[in-house]
């Protein structure tokens, strides 16, 4: 089975001789935004940011859409890595929580790569390769339509249709722009190793300190099982909006560390594990251990030897640490969960969810629209992939969409190259251990979804360019 696509890129309407005054223009433009947003907070200025916070991360996207594909995909990853901590020091200094959910900037950028599937899909949509993007991007249109039908009209509904539909067109995006494989790999690289570092060290900080922003944030949300608003009580989430959310994304980035050369991979390996456990996020745990599994047997023997040395120095930075108060108490309690399922709270709460709600779901024919999590039940909206799925799409669109989906994983799966290219063996690891993770969250819209879809593209376009460099 083999997908092909068409050569098409958004940078192929530039002017080469442009490129050089494009970067230039956009690293002044990205300074200046954050040189702007840094001096708003620590003015206590939050409110000002409210309304421009999205508006002006949304034109910076745009721009660097048009004019620097490459700084427009680890703009993306920035704005995922940090966009829900601006957000919450916005509404600390604001008094109130703002409308919108915590990582709408980041979706907002992302959604921007849906003017790729506009722009090109007269091409794409005539050639059967391109299939299962299609499918996906069109059952989530479809899910959206039926909740539109069923009276889902208001501005929040809108937000949940960029959830489901950024990630998605994100993936396709990065696909689609095969060409630049080689710029799409080194950006995203350094964009994770410096945002483990980033992450890792803020989430050891919050641990400790439970800055003000995010005691108000848990003071005033629902998430209970997100731990107490106080130093040493907070399941770590650092500078994103969920410890699952941020077990996920520190997945992520600790994978692509194994094949890393930077120098600063093993100070951010050390931060970025010991956040990643304090986190308490069972399922990343249990999506790294499958990311790990389907990472290492494919790689060529000196990168076999490179990751076990990896390993070995990563471990001795970091067992030493888990193992010293005020942080072993907690990882070791959540890390024995995992061997007695039985007496654990959330787990027993999970599969009586599961036993409530999966035959209703099943029956589900048309859907009910975006965003429909079924009845209540011990389960919650976020803790499986496989339900929500059902209660939006119904039959009619989880066919179409899992089956792209799947589709794709086979593809991804028949790399013949990524033995040789760590990266790409990197995000091959990436998507099976988010997708991992499909019956204990919803990996499918938001932030999850960024990471399944945006891996799941950038290793098909490493496929895609490998093949065309053989040929």
């Amino acid at each position: 089975m083999s997908y092909q696509t068409p050569s098409i890129s958004i940078a192929d309407t530039i002017d080469p001789s442009q490129s050089t005054r494009h970067t230039k223009q956009a690293w002044a433009m990205l300074w200046a935004w954050a040189l702007f947003i840094a001096l708003c907070l620590l003015a206590k200025g939050g409110k000002v940011l409210v309304p421009l916070f999205p508006v002006g991360s949304l034109g910076i996207g745009l721009f660097l859409y048009f004019r620097t594909p490459a700084l427009y995909v680890g703009y993306v990853w920035w704005m995922l890595f940090l966009g829900s901590l601006v957000r919450r020091i916005i509404d600390q200094q604001s008094g109130y929580i703002t409308p919108g959910r915590w990582g709408l900037t980041g979706m907002l950028v992302a959604s921007i790569s849906i003017i790729t599937f506009i722009r090109y899909f007269p091409k794409v949509y005539r050639q059967a390769s391109n299939l299962p993007f299609v499918m996906s991007i069109m059952s989530v249109l479809y899910a959206a339509l039926v909740g539109v039908i069923f009276g889902k009209h208001d501005l929040q509904y809108l937000v949940v249709i960029f959830e489901w539909l950024g990630p998605v067109a994100f993936g396709f995006h990065l696909f689609c722009n095969w060409q630049h494989y080689p710029r799409f790999r080194q950006v995203i690289e350094r964009s994770f190793n410096w945002g483990v570092l980033v992450m890792g060290l803020y989430g050891v900080y919050q641990f400790l300190v439970a800055p003000e922003w995010d005691r108000f944030y848990l003071n005033n949300g629902s998430a209970l099982s997100f731990g107490t608003p106080e130093p040493l009580g907070i399941r770590v989430f650092s500078s994103l909006g969920a410890p699952q959310v941020f077990g996920t994304v520190m997945m992520a980035g600790l994978l692509l560390l194994f094949g890393s050369q930077e120098k600063l991979r093993f100070a951010a390996s050390g931060a970025g594990y010991l956040s990643f456990l304090l986190s308490m996020a069972r399922s990343a745990w249990v999506g790294w251990a499958a990311g790990v599994i389907a990472f290492v047997p494919f790689l060529k023997p000196k990168f076999q030897m490179r990751f076990l040395v990896t390993v070995l120095v990563m471990a001795i930075l970091v067992v030493p640490l888990v193992n010293m108060e005020p942080f072993s108490e907690g990882i070791k309690q959540r890390l024995e969960t995992l061997s007695n399922p039985q007496d654990d709270v959330s787990f027993q709460g999970r599969a009586e969810g599961y036993n409530d709600a999966l035959s209703l779901a099943l029956t589900e024919v048309t859907g009910d629209g975006l965003g429909s999590a079924g009845p209540d039940t011990a389960l919650g909206g976020s803790d499986s992939g496989i339900l929500p799925l059902f209660f939006s799409f119904g039959w009619v669109g989880v066919i179409p969409y899992g089956g792209g989906l799947l589709l794709l994983l086979l593809q991804l799966l028949q790399s013949r190259d990524s033995g040789r290219d760590v990266f790409s063996s990197a995000a091959r690891a990436i998507t099976l251990g988010t997708f991992a993770q499909v019956w204990l969250n919803n990996i499918f819209p938001a932030d999850l979804g960024l990471v399944l879809w945006g891996f799941l593209g950038i290793g098909l376009a490493a496929q895609k360019y490998h093949a065309q460099q053989r040929s």
